[in-house]
């Protein structure tokens, strides 16, 4: 069985087990003069998690660990010649393993036998491809001897390991349930032992967050040491240059492109930077107006309406920006006698910008929603008037959420990527002009990851430093938004 049915069979048992609890812990405490420790629900949910918990843990390890365990068991088998051959070589061999083993599966018993015959030396692997041919099942070549034994040996490790897993989940689920039901009484500390599990689950739950940035960072950063290994670090860190063509991949000796971080990080502040200027004062105001002045049937129609540019896909912006905006404001400059680029800072940034504002407007305008009105009110008592009471309550009060607000848009104009392409073009230009066109660090690690290139070149590995180095600039920005609500608290609390 696979690895979703056993668990769905695990969920179905898990549901059935915690009905019994129910029912067995009524049961009990009708019979027994002693009042039951829990309520009858803490009692089925013990025995669900007897039932599923165990086996669930199981499952899951054996579908993390089974395809390790499979390739081990298949390399050991494989002849000398092969586990003498280099790494890369090894994972080509290991691929056609698994391109034939693929096609095993949908093989019916005659079929099966045939590869069968030809695992255990009765067929030549030709005649194995010819007789399989005739049935209609293509294996490409006509695969070497040991290739069609260690797929054969494989899809039967496979079945096996999953009649195996399947067996001993359900032995341990009914175990599971046998002791739970065994040990339901009225001394049983059911909703201690619930809680318990339930509060290492959140705990666990907490972790993935950190455990995840952990992994992502780590990912990246020995990747980028790699990189580093070619290009020295000053040289991409204060690179004017960004030209990443080298005469041979990963030949020793150095390169004839550079790798200048400078355009890149420029372009992508100044963009993000315009975006900003267009998204911060308009949303701030919008969020102002929708909560402090606007009627419940203005706010009941317009916030919907402004939140809906968030969920337009980012290329329908850029696609926007490229066929319309673009053009637009070229001959806009044409008409001023302005040379604007249809591909510039400024239309990815206007672009942008607009796609942020729900960002910016909707979190602020909860966030000011959120202020007591008893500040409100203190202010009005002292003569204060209602846009006084907005510049020195309201929004001092709601500042620390403002700020989040701002940092997320920010985050989010730093990570866009589609807009950028389509409106602000590809080219790595380090300018002040923001009617010419820039690029920006997700568009180049996109672009440095496409293509077929080796995994282990510096054009493909610069991807990882450049990933790197946004994760630092969001990690800045997140530490600055902390200082700066730090320090309104220490001036108003």
């Amino acid at each position: 069985m696979s690895t979703s049915i056993i668990v769905l069979g695990l969920v179905v048992a898990g549901i059935f087990a915690f009905f019994v609890g129910l029912w067995r812990s009524k049961s009990v405490g009708e019979k027994s003069p002693e009042r039951l420790h829990s309520r009858p629900g803490y009692y089925g949910g013990y025995l669900l998690l007897w039932t599923t918990l165990p086996a669930l843990i199981l499952t899951l390890a054996w579908a993390a660990a089974q395809p390790i365990v499979i390739r081990h068991l298949i390399s050991d088998a494989l002849p000398q010649n092969v586990q003498s051959l280099s790494e890369a070589e090894q994972s080509l061999v290991v691929g056609k393993i698994n391109s034939v083993a693929k096609g095993l599966p949908s093989l019916n018993q005659e079929e099966f036998e045939t590869v069968k015959k030809a695992r255990y030396g009765f067929m030549t692997p030709a005649e194995a491809q010819r007789v399989l041919q005739e049935r209609g099942v293509v294996l490409g070549s006509a695969p070497e001897p040991f290739v069609i034994s260690a797929a054969y040996d494989q899809v039967q490790y496979q079945r096996w390991g999953r009649w195996l897993v399947t067996g001993v989940a359900a032995a341990l689920a009914f175990l599971g349930f046998v002791y739970a039901t065994w040990r339901i009484s009225p001394q049983l500390r059911a909703r201690n032992a619930v809680e318990a599990i339930v509060l290492a689950g959140l705990i666990l739950s907490s972790t993935v967050a950190i455990l995840t940035t952990v992994g992502i960072v780590f990912s990246m950063l020995f990747e980028a040491i790699h990189f580093f290994q070619y290009v020295p670090l000053p040289e991409y860190l204060f690179g004017t240059v960004w030209d990443p063509r080298f005469s041979a991949v990963g030949r020793a000796g150095g390169s004839e492109g550079q790798f200048g971080l400078l355009p890149l990080i420029w372009g992508t502040l100044y963009i993000s930077f315009v975006a900003l200027m267009v998204a911060v004062p308009i949303g701030l105001l919008s969020a102002i107006y929708m909560s402090e002045y606007a009627s419940r049937h203005v706010r009941t129609v317009a916030k919907p309406l402004l939140e809906i540019l968030a969920g337009i896909p980012t290329i329908v912006y850029g696609l926007f920006a490229l066929i319309a905006f673009g053009p637009f404001l070229r001959d806009l400059g044409r008409d001023i006698n302005l040379d604007i680029s249809a591909s510039s800072v400024l239309t990815a940034g206007i672009v942008m910008g607009v796609m942020i504002i729900p960002f910016v407007s909707s979190l602020s305008d909860d966030i000011i929603n959120a202020v007591p009105q008893s500040l409100r009110d203190g202010s009005y008592g002292l003569g204060a008037t209602q846009s006084e009471t907005i510049k020195r309550v309201i929004l001092p009060a709601a500042l620390p959420g403002i700020v989040g607000a701002i940092l997320l848009a920010a985050s989010r104009a730093i990570g866009e990527t589609m807009i950028v392409v389509l409106a602000a073009g590809i080219a790595a230009n380090l300018t002040l002009n923001p009617f010419e066109p820039v690029t920006t660090i997700t568009v180049k690690i996109v672009s440095q990851l496409t293509g077929d290139l080796e995994f282990t070149s510096p054009q493909t590995l610069v991807a990882f430093a450049l990933g790197l180095t946004l994760f630092v600039i969001t990690l800045l920005l997140n530490i600055y938004a902390l200082y700066i609500v730090r320090k309104y608290r220490e001036q108003y609390e």
